[in-house]
């Protein structure tokens, strides 16, 4: 599998893809509301803009009623919703997606952090002992949609790795942002309606432990948890959080996708209303119901609510007065050089600990200029900077002072970050782990390391053409290369010997990596190209359980595959890994002829023209 951003994104988990091309569209209909309700507040009807937005909206149901104005229902109570859908994001990176792999997780996730501590810093050494020093959770947040709109923008200079790195970043960045709006930005709490949500929230963990999936039932408690949550005084969007996370998301055995299957072609066969409904539930069911809500709730998100709550909050008095103010303001001077120094600051340093301390690495072989224009534009930080906004100060003047320092902060992230771009696409620099050599401006073309006698190999020492490949059992490209191996040593004979190294990537392919070490213990048991054909034969089936009836399939214990010894041969698959990038493998399959990189496209026809050559300039 190359990875080009095309085929990248294809090989995405269907969830990121949505995540993504939903954030990214939804960009300029943000920047569209932004821009109107600028306009807005400028204009001769700036009064009007105001008077619209502190307009009363109260619900009563007998004599309870719930009265809030118009900016604060879009404020905590569509974007609880906005919460609601970054908590089930949460639930599905940590669950399937890169927050499950520690390496992979570890340079973002420190990233995160030091994207969130520097800014703060920051803030509070220019706001220090100032009546703005409660802000300084302002320029900590990261705005996920502007960030992937302008990711969109830079176009291949942005590699989809980079995104992803981007988008773990965000979750981690969102989920910090959240805890500092729950725990500095909470004044008054009541006590009793605070102990009624948790006792409702209890609820819903026993309601969905003993499980129970009827969602008018989870809607309903959700509904009240979030009204007691607004008359606590606790912000409702930690709510949102939280409720999201505990959505389920899972892979559908492949058991149920068959049977839907099953049901889909009896109806087709004889279409009766009862075969539809019975297809139609379940198929419903066997999409988890994260993914489920992600697809209805992630367009209405992306494309209402932002959008209102930027139309809501972003309506700022430019005036010369205002300007002015913002000039001299320590809180438009910190919030400046949080959100443009601080965070990218923190986010290069993160990632820089990430890699030097080796607690984790980069997906897909990143530019470093690349991870410095991904942490320039995390400084864009405009919606839940607005957001804290609107809950760190009761005075307008210091308000608006700060959305000022916002918009030219966000502003000149986005700036830094297309420029650093374009300097990478210029330069071009490899960004690989510690030890790695970066500076070569192109990937070499000959295997770094000579085939020996520790690699996996078909065929005799003595043949003319050795054919290596470096692959990556859960990759669709490999498996659909699988076969037509099969046929070049069938057809080659002792002419061709093959050689099979690993390169799992982790960052597209969760069970890539459990799939290699369960191959080498079973070569360590003699049984490696049983196993290999299995892996490749039932892609689908890699996760725990599928490797375990794999073992037994091959004449070994199940258990043999899924108990701690199976980590013994980490060192083998990194081994691997670093052969293939010290050789300029940066995608599967990666093939080389006779030791020279092959360039040829993944087919038969020109696979076979390649060894063709080999043989004909052996002869010479």
């Amino acid at each position: 599998m190359r990875l080009p951003a095309s085929t990248v994104t294809r090989s995405l988990p269907r969830a990121v893809q949505a995540f993504l091309a939903t954030e990214a569209s939804s960009t300029l209909l943000l920047l569209a509301a932004t821009v109107v309700a600028i306009v807005w507040a400028n204009s001769p009807f700036a009064a009007s803009y105001e008077a619209l937005w502190h307009t009363p909206l109260a619900v009563r149901i007998g004599v309870l009623e719930l009265e809030l104005d118009l900016r604060h229902w879009i404020n905590d109570g569509l974007m609880a919703l906005f919460f609601f859908v970054i908590g089930m994001e949460v639930s599905r990176e940590s669950t399937l997606g890169e927050m499950r792999n520690r390496r992979m997780v570890a340079v973002p996730l420190l990233a995160a952090l030091g994207g969130l501590a520097l800014p703060a810093v920051l803030y509070l050494v220019i706001n220090a002992g100032g009546p703005g020093a409660i802000g300084w959770g302002i320029p900590i947040a990261t705005d996920t949609a502007f960030v992937l709109g302008m990711l969109a923008l830079v176009g291949p200079r942005c590699p989809d790795p980079l995104r992803v790195f981007l988008l773990t970043l965000a979750v981690v960045d969102d989920v910090g942002a959240i805890g500092v709006v729950a725990i500095v930005y909470t004044n008054e709490i009541s006590v009793s309606a605070l102990v009624a949500a948790v006792v409702l929230f209890v609820l819903v963990l026993v309601v969905r432990w003993i499980g129970i999936r009827w969602a008018p039932l989870f809607t309903a408690l959700a509904v009240v948890i979030w009204v007691l949550t607004v008359e606590s005084g606790l912000h409702p969007t930690v709510v949102g959080l939280a409720l999201g996370a505990l959505v389920r998301v899972h892979v559908p055995p492949d058991a149920r996708v068959l049977r839907v299957g099953e049901l889909a072609q009896a109806f087709t066969r004889n279409p009766t209303p009862e075969r539809g409904h019975a297809a139609r539930r379940e198929l419903q069911a066997a999409v988890p119901p994260n993914e489920r809500l992600q697809l209805r709730l992630h367009p209405w998100t992306s494309y209402a609510v932002i959008p209102l709550f930027a139309l809501a909050n972003a309506g700022i008095p430019l005036g010369a007065d205002t300007l002015a103010r913002a000039a001299t303001s320590p809180v438009t001077h910190g919030v400046v050089a949080g959100l443009v120094v601080g965070k990218f600051a923190g986010v290069a340093l993160g990632s820089w600990v990430g890699l030097r301390s080796g607690l984790g690495s980069l997906p897909g072989q990143l530019v470093w200029g690349q991870l410095l224009g991904g942490a320039a534009l995390a400084g864009i930080g405009f919606t839940v900077s607005l957001f804290i906004t609107e809950l760190a100060f009761a005075e307008q003047a210091l308000r608006t002072e700060a959305e000022v320092g916002i918009l030219a902060g966000s502003l000149l992230a986005a700036i830094i970050g297309r420029v650093v771009f374009w300097l990478a696409w210029n330069r071009g620099a490899v960004c690989a782990p510690p030890g790695e050599d970066t500076s070569a401006e192109q990937l070499p073309d000959t295997l770094a390391d000579p085939v020996s006698e520790h690699d996996h190999a078909l065929g005799p020492e003595s043949a003319t053409v050795t054919l290596v490949e470096y692959a990556d059992y859960e990759c669709p490209s490999c498996g659909t290369m699988h076969p037509v191996l099969h046929a070049l040593r069938a057809r080659y004979g002792s002419q061709l010997r093959f050689v099979f190294r690993h390169y799992p990537i982790d960052s597209l392919h969760p069970n890539a990596r459990r799939a290699a070490l369960a191959a080498e213990e079973a070569g360590a048991r003699g049984r490696f190209w049983q196993m290999h054909e299995r892996l490749f034969t039932h892609q689908r089936e890699l996760d725990a359980d599928g490797l375990a009836a794999h073992a037994e399939q091959v004449g070994l214990p199940a258990d043999v595959i899924t108990n701690r010894h199976v980590r013994r041969h980490t060192d083998r698959v990194d081994a691997d890994i670093a052969s293939g990038r010290a050789s300029g493998v940066r995608g599967t399959p990666t093939f080389f002829v006779n030791g020279q990189r092959y360039k040829g496209g993944n087919n038969s026809v020109e696979l076979t023209a390649a060894i063709e050559s080999a043989l004909a300039e052996s002869e010479e």
